[in-house]
């Protein structure tokens, strides 16, 4: 199998067996063809996968919440949600309660799933346990 390096063609062979022999060292740059294709799919791949993957889900427990405490889940809301589940993700937080003017969410942040939703009055009759965060979003 041969690939470049600077330009010049590279036995695999004899590179493997030139660093077995300890002629060519872990640190030594090798370049193979394909590389920055292979590079530039990997950012393409990379931001798909975020893209996907960002969205805020509701457990079907939260959905069931969000219709009989009648929330209105508008853009704004679920923007403002995207941003503090970023936020705490980026703190390491695992289970976060997250509040807004009249509205409470808690979250799985690693899954980035809304495990339920609170209004303002469910908000003042609960205790919230087994979270490891907080984050005020207004």
């Amino acid at each position: 199998m041969n690939t470049q390096a600077a330009g010049k063609p590279i036995d695999m062979q004899h590179l493997i067996a030139a660093h077995r022999s300890g002629a060519v060292s872990r640190g030594t740059p090798v370049q193979t063809q394909g590389t920055e294709k292979a590079r530039a799919n990997t950012a393409g791949f990379s931001e798909v996968f975020k893209s996907k993957v960002d969205g805020i889900r509701l457990s079907a427990h939260a959905e069931t919440r969000i219709k009989s405490r009648n929330i209105n889940l508008t853009p704004e809301i679920m923007d403002k949600l995207e941003k503090a589940v970023s936020g705490a993700a980026k703190k390491g937080a695992r289970d976060s309660l997250i509040l807004m003017k009249n509205l409470a969410f808690i979250v799985n942040v690693p899954n980035r799933t809304v495990v339920t939703a609170m209004d303002g009055e469910s908000i003042r009759e609960n205790v919230f346990t087994n979270i490891d965060s907080a984050v005020i979003a207004d």
